[in-house]
């Protein structure tokens, strides 16, 4: 099979909603976590902006580093309707949430943007800036206790070498380039036949991404004998806790066909485990 099949590849279906059980891959988690004493209605001692959210600092931040708007972020959250219920957490799910700042609804990206990294925030986050009365969402305000663990640059932006494989790219006879962006840890790198957990990246050589797991805010799990040349090879080089980018020649990667993207191809990819 030459499609690199686990990439939800051309469909443009991105994270699109906001950072909750609804899009995070599953039904509402079921440990419960209390409500703070004061989700009814924001203290006294909140700010305000003048759209209506309403924030508390919960525990200050380190720096002044904040998130900028089109930013991808990893927060731990925890989120309750004014009446105390629970309707998602991060924590429940014992796993912090990525996924781009300008694709959530408007109260958190606005609440987001005023922290700085290591800081946790409490936002009362009105209806019309929520879910504005949809159809199976969390109904009136809502109460979210954010803690935001990293900020960095969105994938929709192309790294700056993504014409051509830099002077300091190794490459390897069938003609990929590659260069490691962060080491992993150990020494195990995964066969032509393992089935491997990754995020991943891709863009075209005029800077356009067509695909990224990371966008969608959830890594892609596949076998390394299902997917494109150029990835088999190139992962097979990597370490868990690796990330590399990988500039893929057109004939190790859709080789022209029809509704693929066409040309070299560039990925950035980040090895989370090998499943076996």
């Amino acid at each position: 099979m030459t499609h690199l099949i686990a990439l939800a590849v051309f469909t443009g279906s991105l994270f699109l909603t906001a950072p909750d059980a609804y899009t995070q891959g599953g039904p509402p988690a079921v440990k419960q976590i209390p409500a703070p004493p004061d989700v009814a209605a924001p203290p006294a001692d909140a700010e305000k902006t003048p759209t209506g959210v309403a924030s508390k600092v919960i525990k200050p931040g380190a720096g002044s580093t904040k998130a900028k708007s089109n930013d991808l972020v990893t927060v731990h959250y925890t989120g309750w309707t004014t009446d105390g219920k629970m309707f998602d957490s991060s924590h429940a799910r014992n796993a912090p949430s990525t996924f781009p700042l300008d694709r959530v609804i408007a109260g958190w990206r606005e609440c987001v943007s005023l922290m700085t990294i290591g800081e946790t925030r409490r936002c009362w986050i009105p209806q019309e800036l929520a879910y504005k009365g949809a159809a199976g969402r969390p109904a009136g305000m809502l109460v979210f206790e954010v803690e935001l663990i990293e900020a960095k640059g969105s994938p929709a932006t192309a790294p700056p070498d993504v014409a051509a494989a830099p002077s300091d790219a190794k490459r390897t006879a069938s003609g990929l380039a590659y260069k490691v962006l962060t080491p992993g840890a150990g020494t195990q790198k995964p066969s032509s036949r393992s089935r491997v957990t990754v995020h991943y990246s891709g863009w075209t050589t005029d800077g356009k991404m067509f695909d990224s797991s990371v966008m969608r805010g959830s890594p892609a799990t596949f076998g390394l004998d299902q997917v494109i040349p150029g990835w088999t090879e190139g992962v097979q080089l990597m370490t868990v806790g690796e990330k590399t980018r990988f500039w893929i020649p057109q004939d190790l990667a859709y080789k022209g066909q029809a509704g693929s993207p066409r040309g070299m191809l560039v990925f950035d990819v980040e090895l989370i485990r090998i499943e076996k």
